[in-house]
């Protein structure tokens, strides 16, 4: 029976490093296995192990916006029912079959939005969580994670951030995982006040919960910048940016694939030795996420000094880094649906202009967007 079931389990695993997805159910059959058949030498494998490889490193985008939260109003959802249905003038919906073939021809800001999230990126597939940033969009993210039948503790977070302006701390509170005892939640960032702002987001005068009544084990360290760290399976490196208050990017790696976490960062075009740093920071990177809250003229004009960039910076830097995917983040928080995606398209035509034949692809974050590279 051994014999048979270490098979059975060979085979399994064999097959789940064929394929570039190995999903928690095939992983809870395999873990009910092993327990089933727990007198074979074979049961021994890490199962987070097995997961990490078994899975490519990606990206989730649980909170896209720059500042501060951005809500859909009656309004414009109003105005984006009345614009689809203008579209199906002369078009015979009849069956469901028509009816989805014509929602598949609508731009995304009709049939979706963006999102009202700030800031909150999970870096997917190492061997604990990795977030970056804790804006509204870790609420959702923590909602997600106690629906996977994690709700009773031992999970381990990691979660790395940017700066201290409470657009990129605010859903902290609301991180449902942050109350329940036996899970440890790493906070990780380059400012020597990293704690202090958690605590004082939760003074009383704030919220009703202090930081220390949260059950879970919240440990905080502030990383340097002149050193790679080895964390949840991921190798992490840190660069600071010019930001009020100072802010800092993150490059994750796992063999030949990086993602670059970059917000809240100004470039200013007479820094050469600034730039020089960044390009080699996130040179050939599979994904770059890219602050691009302006349009180049309230850059360079109205809002310099802000800290934040440009659409059409963040395509020069690309090309010039040889990265291969940069999406757009730190949506500007008045701007509705239609004018991001024309937003994007710009930016997309910009390429063509800047670069024709860079292979580059252009996508503009939101909530729930989700990429594997």
């Amino acid at each position: 029976m051994e014999q048979m079931a270490a098979g059975v389990l060979a085979a399994v695993e064999t097959f789940s490093k064929g394929v570039a997805q190995f999903d928690d159910i095939t992983l809870m059959v395999l873990e009910t296995f092993r327990k089933t058949h727990k007198k074979s030498n074979f049961m021994e494998i890490s199962m987070k192990e097995q997961k990490r490889t078994a899975l490519r490193i990606g990206a989730t985008f649980w909170g896209a916006r720059g500042s501060l939260p951005a809500t859909i109003t009656k309004e414009q959802i109003k105005d984006k029912i009345f614009q689809v249905l203008t579209r199906t003038r002369g078009i015979n919906l009849d069956t469901d079959e028509a009816i989805s073939s014509f929602v598949e021809t609508l731009p995304f800001s009709l049939w979706s939005t963006y999102g009202c999230n700030t800031s909150c990126v999970e870096i997917r597939e190492a061997e604990h969580y990795i977030l970056c940033d804790a804006g509204t969009g870790i609420r959702d993210f923590g909602r997600f994670v106690m629906k996977q039948q994690k709700a009773a503790g031992g999970n381990i977070f990691h979660l790395f951030i940017s700066h201290l302006h409470w657009d990129h701390i605010q859903g902290f509170p609301f991180f449902t995982p942050a109350y329940i005892p036996g899970n440890q939640i790493n906070i990780y960032g380059g400012h020597e006040r990293l704690e202090e702002a958690f605590i004082r987001q939760q003074e009383s005068i704030s919220f009703p919960v202090p930081l220390d009544g949260m059950a879970a084990d919240i440990r905080f360290t502030v990383i340097e910048t002149d050193r790679e760290y080895e964390i949840g399976g991921l190798k992490v490196r840190a660069i600071e940016q010019d930001h009020p208050g100072g802010s800092f990017s993150y490059r994750f790696s796992r063999q030949d694939k990086a993602i670059v976490y970059s917000t809240d960062s100004e470039h200013k075009t007479e820094d050469e030795e600034g730039k020089n740093i960044y390009l080699e920071f996130i040179r050939d990177a599979d994904l770059l996420i890219f602050d691009a809250q302006y349009s180049l003229l309230d850059a360079m004009s109205t809002k310099e000094n802000w800290g934040h960039s440009s659409n059409l910076l963040g395509v020069e830097l690309a090309v010039e880094a040889n990265v291969k995917r940069l999406v757009l983040f730190h949506n500007e928080h008045t701007c509705e649906d239609e004018q991001l995606e024309q937003f994007l398209e710009d930016t997309r035509q910009y390429l063509k202009i800047y670069d024709e034949s860079s292979p580059l692809k252009i996508d503009l974050a939101y909530d729930g967007m989700d990429i594997e590279v």
